[in-house]
């Protein structure tokens, strides 16, 4: 997912994607995503002097782990700091399942908006432009 997001960013140039980024929203909530993709806009606002962004990115995408405690915290706990915090877009890949679950804003929070599998082909009004074959990923 990273490779496909970062080939579509140098592409456009309208931001950049990130592996793992420490993202601190306050001194009680960080996290460290699996991978973001953040616009040019807010690297250049919203970035601290250790360069870890301090305001929510576009997109933050999860890969589930096998641990039922980590499939809850990113499917319930981050999904709701995500939520609040402003993500316009959270994408969750099952690679078990091999699918990816795609929420979207909608009057201030994150709503599932569809399931992906190995057939369909992932693309974004976020990312204008931007597809991704879903079996290409597994």
């Amino acid at each position: 997912m990273y490779a496909e997001l970062r080939s579509w960013s140098r592409q456009k140039r309208l931001g950049k994607a990130f592996i793992t980024p420490g993202i601190i929203f306050s001194e009680t909530d960080a996290v460290i995503p699996d991978v973001i993709w953040v616009s040019n806009e807010k690297l250049t606002k919203f970035t601290d002097n250790s360069g870890h962004l301090t305001v929510a990115p576009e997109l933050i995408i999860e890969v589930l782990s096998t641990s039922e405690k980590d499939i809850k915290r990113d499917r319930q706990t981050k999904l709701k700091l995500y939520s609040i915090q402003g993500v316009y877009e959270y994408w969750i890949i099952d690679r078990q399942q091999q699918l990816i679950e795609v929420y979207r804003r909608d009057q201030g929070i994150l709503i599932k908006v569809m399931t992906l599998y190995g057939s369909d082909q992932l693309t974004s009004p976020l990312l204008p432009d931007f597809n991704c074959q879903i079996v290409d990923l597994f």
